[in-house]
């Protein structure tokens, strides 16, 4: 059986601010192509379909439209609700788009009944485990402890139980959406450390021929049986070196695994530079990332100025700009007494300028604008202490 697995799709999602409703549309057409073109027998989606509980309208026109496709595909596919997605939500009308071959498992208490598939060696059983928030679904599976591992666990032996009726040779998959332990983060997905330690072993999959992740946004293999097929589109400049991928995944008459990692569309490449403004603005190296996202972290010692404006000049498509000034190192064993004993208040407010440029202090006009304000303040003291 061929399975094609992705997930942390995020539709209605941006990205700096900037709309990815037409990247997300152009995955979703790439998709639906390698299902034809690929001879897909099952879709896999393992999780936060949405970017959030209640999406944009234009992301919820985008997901039905995708349903329809693959519904005329005539492939099955089957999908959970992530911790972005509103489980409630997502799952309304599951039960009468199961009929069309769409397959919404959102609701934990049914993670023991299968979507049962065949193919010419005989049936698949495809267990969806939408993501379990233990505080929520503890008292659904009866454990002493409100923690990911333990409800994690709860469930799997609900699906080892059902599988164990089945006929015999009866292969076995499972969608799941979770913090794996051997997985890489990156800094696009939501924290689920809420109701308990977040990360589970991967044994509590024992026994499964196949298990389809969600989550975690980098694409990678935790066993070759457990794998994370990562979000289609980057959603941080942490993924800059991700290569976005869905696993293409054949299941032999025994249950053994191959599995194949099928390109995504990029819509726009993602560069990380750093260096002082002149060297961003002049260095040849940097004509490949004219057209990409670029986040650019500054390292001179004053903050230039119209930093932005600049580099947008060179770099369209700039969106994130950080500031870390190269610095000489501080004498870190005097205290800050001792520091400034017997130093005017002049002095200590232009040694703080030079400390926070690197080591430039003001210039000549700037000494003015302090020496201004130090003798309009005592000024004003001395007003206040006569009028006393």
């Amino acid at each position: 059986m061929r399975l094609l697995h992705t997930s942390d799709w995020h539709l209605g999602r941006s990205f700096h601010r900037v709309s990815m409703l037409d990247a997300q549309a152009a995955f979703l057409d790439h998709l639906v192509a390698t299902v034809r073109e690929r001879e897909v027998d099952a879709v896999l989606v393992a999780g936060d379909v949405y970017d959030r509980a209640v999406p944009p309208l234009a992301a919820v026109a985008l997901f039905d439209d995708a349903l329809h496709r693959l519904a005329d595909a005539g492939v099955p596919t089957v999908m959970i609700s992530g911790n972005h997605d509103s489980a409630r939500r997502l799952g309304v009308g599951a039960g009468l788009i199961d009929r069309a071959g769409i397959h919404l498992r959102t609701d934990p208490a049914g993670c023991g009944t299968p979507v049962l598939l065949a193919d010419e060696h005989g049936p698949v059983a495809c267990y969806g485990l939408p993501y379990l928030e233990p505080s929520l679904v503890r008292a659904e599976f009866g454990t002493e402890k409100a923690a990911h591992e333990s409800v994690l666990a709860a469930a799997m032996e609900r699906i080892r139980a059902d599988l164990a009726t089945r006929e015999e040779g009866t292969r076995s998959v499972v969608l799941a959406h979770a913090f794996v332990m051997g997985g890489e983060e990156s800094d696009s997905e939501r924290d689920i450390t809420v109701g308990g330690v977040c990360a589970v072993p991967a044994g509590v999959f024992r026994g499964v021929d196949y298990v389809a992740l969600g989550h975690l946004h980098g694409c990678q293999t935790i066993t070759e049986r457990i794998r994370y097929s990562g979000s289609p589109l980057a959603y941080s400049f942490s993924e800059t070196d991700h290569r976005k991928t869905m696993w293409l995944v054949d299941l032999d008459a025994s249950g053994a695994v191959t599995a194949e990692r099928i390109e995504c569309p990029v819509p726009r490449p993602l560069a990380r530079l750093r260096g002082s403004i002149e060297e961003l603005l002049e260095s040849p190296e940097l004509d490949r990332h004219e057209e990409s996202f670029v986040e650019a972290t500054l390292t001179d010692a004053v903050r230039p100025a119209d930093p932005m404006a600049r580099l947008t000049r060179r770099f369209p498509h700039v969106l994130s700009l950080v500031f870390e000034p190269d610095r000489a190192p501080s004498d870190a064993s005097a205290s800050y007494a001792q520091r400034l004993r017997g130093r005017s208040d002049q002095q200590i407010a232009e040694d703080f300028v030079a400390h926070v440029r690197g080591g430039n202090g003001p210039d000549d006009g700037e000494r003015t604008v302090l020496r201004t304000a130090f003798e309009d303040v005592r000024v004003d003291a001395g007003v206040r202490e006569v009028a006393g």
